[in-house]
């Protein structure tokens, strides 16, 4: 049992190695300069005299360039496919897709090279796959705590005002004035509340598709002081619903960062099919500048990869801020 694991071992130490295979090559591209170098010496009618004469010296210095040129530019084509490997690696991004390095046809590092793609590959698609499963349990928790808002905190609040109805009918004249006071406050939270479970469980994007949630979205905006302009397509169809719901949560996420950072007067967002892309496009006029980019970006840059969508945003500084998806067209069929 002994002789097979050694032979064994002997062949997996000389398994032929991407390292092994770039230490051959370097190794076969030296000794061929070098041979060349000793051929044409030894064929050509220049000599050496035993103490180098100082007419020689410019012979040995052009033979020596020539070998070192030779040198140089056979290692550099060798290993030129290396500087584009260190630059992908360098822009590696966990929320945005990676460029695939071109291997060469042929080479030893070409090996190398595919292998770098196919980890690339492997982590974008673990990666994706992790996403989807955080973001599904994300709208799963958020359906759960929309519906307890809704039917457990609104209703307490419906009772609330029922019952303080009744009190305020049969209290002295002198208790309405606070009584009513108390009232429109158990109101105006049962309306946040069920605003609250709104934005958590956008009912209307399941029911009335995606136009009809953004205008709700704009609403929003307008209610809160913006002016909003809408250009979306009505001729658009339905769309997947992962689709549908990463525009509605990216729009979402992108309207409420103007409110509240923007400084903004006027909101523009459209919504259109350009080629072989769907575009989300929401800008605004505000005060721009977005260096770091918070949760709520890099939520967005999540939920574009589970569609496989380009989340962009230019933000100069004092010229406003534009945010734009692009989603590939095959990636948004509609739905029946």
């Amino acid at each position: 049992m002994d002789r097979p694991a050694r032979g064994l071992g002997l062949f997996r130490r000389h398994t032929r190695t991407p390292a092994g295979a770039l230490f051959r090559r370097i190794f076969l591209i030296n000794g061929l300069v070098f041979t060349l170098g000793t051929l044409v010496l030894a064929v050509s009618p220049a000599t050496v005299s035993a103490r180098v004469r100082l007419t020689e010296v410019p012979v040995l210095l052009i033979g020596l360039a020539v070998i070192l040129a030779a040198n140089a530019v056979l290692l550099r084509t060798s290993l030129a496919p290396l500087d584009a490997l260190i630059a992908s690696m360098r822009r590696v991004d966990p929320l945005r897709r990676g460029e695939r390095v071109d291997s060469p046809p042929n080479g030893d590092l070409a090996h190398l090279i595919d292998t770098f793609n196919a980890m690339v590959e492997r982590l974008e698609s673990e990666r994706t796959a992790a996403s989807a499963s955080a973001l599904a349990a994300q709208e799963g928790e958020r359906r759960r705590i929309a519906r307890e808002l809704h039917d457990e905190i609104g209703q307490s609040l419906t009772v609330a005002l029922l019952s303080m109805k009744r009190v305020i009918d049969r209290a002295p004249a002198e208790m309405a004035d606070d009584l009513h006071g108390v009232q429109e406050t158990v109101r105006g939270c049962l309306d946040e509340v069920r605003g609250i479970a709104r934005r958590l469980r956008p009912d209307v994007l399941e029911d009335l598709g995606l136009h009809s949630a953004l205008a709700a979205l704009c609403g929003e905006v307008t209610a809160a002081g913006l002016e909003v302009t809408r250009d979306i397509d009505r001729q658009l169809p339905r769309l997947s619903p992962d689709v549908e719901l990463v525009c509605y949560r990216v729009a979402q996420e992108g309207l409420t960062n103007i409110v509240r950072h923007a400084g903004a007067r006027q909101v523009h967002i459209g919504l259109h099919a350009r080629d072989d892309h769907l575009v989300l496009r929401v800008r605004d006029d505000g005060r721009g500048g977005v260096i770091r980019e918070g949760a709520g970006i890099r939520g967005m840059r999540e939920r574009a990869l589970l569609i496989d969508a380009v989340l962009s945003i230019e933000s100069p500084p004092g010229h406003g801020t534009v945010l734009r998806l692009a989603i590939p067209r095959n990636d948004f069929e509609s739905r029946p």
